[in-house]
């Protein structure tokens, strides 16, 4: 009996995990990114090319690479229709936006998928989600949404409360995230065209309470900002941008960049610097169409190669990764079409130094999804990005309707796994289950 309670009291639960598909790693050496103004062509130095990616079935031989063969990368969900953002509800289960599915779906931890919400809830090419003070905040293309939200709700009631609205062509991406001290909600709103004059709330980042009231523009002339997070120790706001098209294969360059009350990034006027005026927004004799603009326009923190079209960010503020990564920011390239060579369909990360500020360069964190750079042919376009409860990643891709989930395995966390149908059986707890049963037959 001693011995039965011994094994129960001191010892985890039996348990056989779920259905879990490893994708095949390979290492690669991540080397620093980093592109400044100086280093820009002039404008039209290429042809711009029009090369849509191509989709292809996920390969039978598929594999991808990580800068660390402790990085374990597995198949979290299959099957989604063009998964973008994922948040976390309060009870601990995720959400998903199908974007172009217009419905919303909850993932939960037994492993089933359902609908969260839909068309019948007013949901149109929703994007951004966010959780405060028994609100569910839903960012449609064209209007943000809040919804009385309890605990116990597996399915959303109602159309909720439309408390904003906006243009919705062209960019119809919309990220949200609530401040740091749960009293104001910021929402990316890109612009409605690739170079047309546009003013705010088109191209900018707004803020305002979080009943919708205050509505202000918080930065402007950023032409399609998506990824959004502030930073764990400064509480700084950062974006991720995209930038203009046709005017070769390196120009524009993507950024990341922090952004403060009222500053101005450039668009469609300037590019990256006072110094880029961009050909299309100057007058007759040469001299830019708003030179009080162009003379404001700041430069960005970490410009990313041209045409990467970069989307979801996020800070990571876990412990299961290395050190390295802590208060850094991972972010997803969807990947290029404006350009001869494919490039981006990647993870990115961007280091922060011991000042709390980027390093000013980001290198690859996870590649081998483009198959081919000259199609480009590609299995997989990431787009969203979610630290889990555990510190491993999550990350979304709308090209084959993947959720990936990468994890740290280290030495402590390996146990030998007897592989079988898929199925992954603890050795430890075979050998646990097998010492209970001894226990309680020889009592």
């Amino acid at each position: 009996m001693f011995i039965f309670l011994f094994l129960l009291g001191f010892s985890p639960c039996l348990s056989i995990t779920k259905d879990v598909q490893i994708v095949p790693v390979k290492l690669f050496i991540p080397k620093p990114i980093r592109i400044t103004v100086n280093d820009l062509p002039p404008p039209y130095h290429t042809e711009s090319a029009q090369k849509a990616p191509s989709i292809v079935p996920i390969p039978q031989d598929a594999k991808l690479f990580v800068p660390d063969l402790n990085f374990r990368v597995s198949v979290y969900r299959d099957n989604l229709k063009e998964p973008r953002q994922m948040i976390y509800t309060p009870k601990g289960d995720i959400l998903v936006t199908e974007m172009h599915g217009n419905r919303i779906s909850i993932l939960t931890d037994d492993d089933t998928t359902a609908v969260f919400a839909d068309e019948s809830n007013g949901i149109s090419n929703a994007f951004g989600m966010a959780f405060i003070k028994g609100w569910f905040y839903v960012a449609n293309s064209g209007d943000l949404r809040r919804y009385a939200y309890k605990m116990s709700d597996k399915r959303l009631q109602g159309t909720g409360e439309i408390i904003m609205t906006y243009e919705n062509s062209h960019h119809w991406t919309r990220s949200l995230i609530i401040s740091p001290n749960n009293d104001q909600l910021y929402v990316t709103i890109g612009s409605g065209s690739n170079v047309d004059i546009e003013y705010p709330p088109r191209a900018s980042v707004q803020v305002a309470k979080l009943n919708g009231s205050n509505n202000e523009t918080y930065a402007w002339g950023l032409r399609n900002p998506v990824g959004i997070d502030f930073h764990p120790k400064t509480g700084d706001l950062y974006v991720t941008v995209q930038e203009r098209d046709h005017i070769g294969d390196d120009l524009v360059p993507d950024y990341f960049t922090r952004i403060k009350k009222d500053e101005f990034y450039g668009w469609p006027f300037a590019y990256l610097s006072s110094k880029n005026i961009d050909p299309r927004r100057r007058i007759l004799n040469g001299s830019s169409e708003r030179p009080d603009l162009v003379e404001r326009t700041r430069t960005p923190d970490v410009l990313f190669q041209s045409h990467s079209s970069v989307l979801g960010m996020q800070f990571y503020r876990g412990k299961q990764f290395p050190n390295y990564y802590r208060n850094g920011a991972f972010a997803a390239f969807h990947g290029s079409w404006n350009r001869d060579i494919g490039v981006g369909f990647n993870l990115v990360f961007i280091p922060f130094g011991n000042d709390n500020r980027p390093k000013g360069y980001y290198e690859e964190f996870l590649r081998g999804f483009m198959i081919d750079s000259k199609g480009p042919k590609t299995f997989g376009r990431p787009v969203g990005i979610l630290e889990m409860k555990d510190g491993s990643l999550l990350f979304s891709e709308d090209g084959n309707g993947r959720l990936y989930r990468i994890e740290y395995i280290t030495k402590e966390s390996k146990v030998m796994p007897i592989v079988s149908n898929a199925k992954t059986i603890i050795v430890d707890k075979i050998f646990l289950l097998f010492f209970i049963l001894c226990s309680v037959f020889f009592l």
